[in-house]
This record gives structure tokens, sequence and C-alpha cells, in this order.
């Protein structure tokens, strides 16, 4: 079995309850729903034609547990060969957990990332900007932020304080004010799985990837799991204008959740994922470049349960449940090329990003206009699963 592959899995793999998806080839020729048992994968799709199907199951944690299937081989195998150079054409190729449901993502949820943010707007998407911007605002307000409550007595008192010095920004609203930014970050079926290359629009230079937890949510607005992503992010289309949202998160490749969905139970719950800590490793392929950091979920400003809340309820049902990245802390800024000029992505980066219980995501940055185009989605799903007789009445 390989090391490497192997360390790529949550670190309890033994009683870890894993969901995932794989592309299957030969006479299949289409996804199939897996769950992962002591690292053996297992096709399961006969209990579910669906990621979303599954999730809205009373018995989900039985089927994951010992719902029949037929064997696949081990998750490490799966990994090891989705990261050769020479890939196993015909093996099963890993997918993203997640299906049709939506792609939602919280962004400003770290007082780190809203500097950040608050710096793009002022910098209008000029890298070169940055640095004396960051040096600025870290004196004038770093320290205000990381100690504020979002919505608070407290921090309407900052924000008034921080109007009274023209520091006041829309990012602000959403860092520190009772309202979340939740926004749609990619469609469904879009989303790119553990090995894939992620893609960047042609028009950034000044780009990052951001290293999450992804939580999966029902249509009941129950959290049933959580995975790893990647919520790429080009910092100077949305510095230029926060409406260009759209433009600087919705790519072909511009997101990434794996390689499993964790479900909870006993040994992994909600709490796991408050306390966990996000590992991100950037290595770059033509300058040897290397860039480490970690989140700490425990400096989150906003608790996972009311971003889901402010996501779904009586204000907005989602039939399909969802899944939702719960932002990042992680901004890179160590310097790449020219002192000051901060980091930026090189075409080749490796970004491996992971949790001990989650295990590890890696992907290979490329353009969004060179990796293979998204040509299945949703009505091609049900073409397949219909060809293969898998359309599934309402779940169990």
């Amino acid at each position: 079995m390989n090391d490497l592959a192997v360390s790529l899995l949550p670190a309890d793999l033994e009683q870890a309850l894993l969901i995932g998806r794989v592309w299957r080839y030969g006479d299949v020729d289409g996804p199939a729903l897996v769950a992962v048992r002591q690292g053996e994968v297992f096709d399961i799709s006969a209990h579910a034609s669906t990621v979303a199907d599954l999730f809205e199951r009373a018995d989900l944690l039985a089927v994951a547990r010992s719902g029949a299937g037929e064997s696949l081989g081990t998750a490490a195998d799966l990994m090891a060969n989705a990261l050769a150079t020479a890939p196993d054409p015909a093996a099963p190729r890993l997918l993203a957990p997640c299906d049709i449901q939506p792609i939602k993502a919280s962004g400003v949820t770290f007082a780190v990332s809203l500097l950040e943010r608050v710096i793009e707007e002022q910098a209008g998407g000029d890298a070169s900007r940055a640095d004396a911007l960051r040096a600025s605002m870290q004196e004038c307000i770093g320290a205000d932020l990381s100690a504020i409550r979002p919505g608070s007595p407290g921090a309407a008192k900052l924000k008034d304080d921080l109007i009274a010095r023209g520091l006041w920004s829309q990012y602000m609203e959403v860092g520190i004010g009772p309202d979340a930014e939740v926004f749609t970050k990619s469609q469904p079926m879009s989303a790119l799985g553990f090995g894939f290359d992620i893609g960047l629009h042609r028009d950034s230079t000044w780009n990052n990837p951001e290293p999450e937890i992804v939580l999966a949510v029902n249509s009941r607005g129950q959290v049933v799991g959580a995975t790893l992503g990647n919520d790429v992010n080009l910092r100077d289309i949305e510095g230029r204008s926060a409406l260009l949202l759209g433009k600087c998160k919705d790519n072909n490749g511009s997101c990434a959740i794996g390689p499993f969905i964790r479900l909870f139970d006993d040994r992994f719950t909600l709490d796991t994922v408050r306390n966990a800590d996000v590992s991100m490793l950037i290595e770059g392929a033509d300058d040897g470049f290397e860039l480490a950091g970690v989140s700490h979920m425990r400096e989150i400003s906003r608790d996972p349960l009311d971003l889901v809340g402010q996501t779904i309820g009586a204000h907005h049902q989602y039939p399909d449940g969802f899944v939702l990245f719960l932002g990042t802390m992680f901004s890179p800024i160590k310097d790449r090329a020219a002192a000051g000029a901060g980091f930026t992505h090189h075409l080749g980066d490796r970004v491996s990003i992971s949790s001990p219980s989650l295990g590890a995501l890696v992907n290979h940055v490329q353009r969004s206009d060179a990796i293979a185009p998204w040509t299945f989605g949703v009505r091609a799903l049900y073409r397949n699963l219909a060809r293969r007789g898998l359309l599934a009445s309402d779940p169990a």
C-alpha cells in the first residue's frame, strides 16, 4: 500500500465513516456513490442514487457502516493512482464527494481574512500596494478585530469608531456586523475532487488558495458531516470591485472538495470541527517555493451552526441540501518574487490542504481555460443514472 497515500487519509481511518464518489469506467461509465470502511472502498449506489439522497436517509449511518456493495479496492490505492504520473486509466477516479447540492461559502469569518479583504479593497486589486496597506491597517485596527464578536454591542461601537477614522468597509460590515457573508461559490456538479487540476482565470495575476472545512447539510438543515475544500480566490479581481465576486469565485476548476465527507458520529462531531486545525502546504513546481500555514477553527468569529442557520431556514430552503465552506484565516502574504509583492500562484503549484480527522485534499494549479472543461452536469448525471436503473424513489 502506498505510504504517502495512507498519510493523506484520516489519522483514525479505522474508525472513520467516509462517504465519497468515484467515476467508474467500463459498463458503468459514470459516477458511483462509495463508502470507505477501514480503508476499503465499497460502491453503495444501490442504496442511494446521489449523495444528496443518501443524506436524507434516516438510516444514513447504518448504510455507511454496512450497506452492501462491491469492493473497489482501497482508498489509499485510489488516491495514489490519482497522483501518479501515469495513472491507471481503468481504475476508479475520485470525484468531489458532493453532487447535486448547491455549493455555498461563508466569507470574512476570521479576523485575519477580514483584514486581507479590506487590504484588497483599499489596494484596488494592486498587489504592489498591499504590504504598505497591511502595516497601516494592522496598526489602526488589527488588535481590535480579533476580540470582537460579530453583531455585539462592542462590534457596533467599533463600527462607529472605524467610520470616524475613515476606515469603514463593506468587508467590515460582514466581518463584525450581525449578517454573515454567504454566497454561491460554485454550481452543483462543478466541484473537482482529489488529484484534479484546479483552475485560475487567465485575467488574474494575484491569487491564492483558501483552505477551509466544508460542512455537508441536508434539506432539513441537519449537518451530517464535514470535508475539506479549496475556495480558489482571485484577489486582484475581487479587489477591483466586490461586485466582481462571481468572476472571482466561480470559474472552471475554481472549487475543489474532498477527498471524502466524514459523517458525524460518536467519535467525530461538530465539536471536532470547532476545534480542528487546518494545514496548507503550497509547493512550487518551477521555483522550489514552499509556503506552509495552519488555520485554527477555534479562532473563527462565527460558530458553524450560526453560518448554517444564516444559510437555510424559513427565509431560504434547499430541497437538495447544500455544502457550506466555513471560511479561512489563511491569506498567504509571503513574498514569492519581488520584495513586497506578496504571494500569487504559479502554474503547476501543488496545493495540499489537510486536517488529521479529515485527511488531505491535494490538487495542482493550472488555468481555467486550459484544464478539462466541465461537461457532466445534473442532466448528464440523471441520464446516466436512468441508464443504470438507479433512479430512486424517496429515500428511506
